[in-house]
């Protein structure tokens, strides 16, 4: 019973950072451009954010400080979620 249990402990440690790699992270900043035929915008520290097909630009132009929630998949920061900051 021992052995089976320190398998299963030894499988799971090896799966779980797997998961630390999906993290979500959020970022504060400026917009500096928005491409909404690339699906995509620009923050003022540089960085650029890829958006969904069904991702609405409506209010987003350059100078519109938000908050962006992202999570980084194959390199580039995808938008989980944004919020415009007043």
């Amino acid at each position: 019973m021992r052995i089976l249990i320190a398998a299963l402990l030894a499988t799971a440690s090896v799966f779980s950072p797997l998961n630390s790699w999906a993290q979500s992270a959020d970022v504060e900043a400026t917009i500096k451009a928005v491409d909404a035929k690339a699906l995509n915008f620009t923050l003022d520290d540089g960085k650029t954010y890829r958006v969904p097909e069904e991702f609405n630009f409506e209010g987003l132009k350059a100078g519109v400080k938000v908050l962006v929630f992202y999570t980084v998949v194959d390199g580039n920061r995808v938008v989980d979620d944004l919020q415009i900051v007043q």
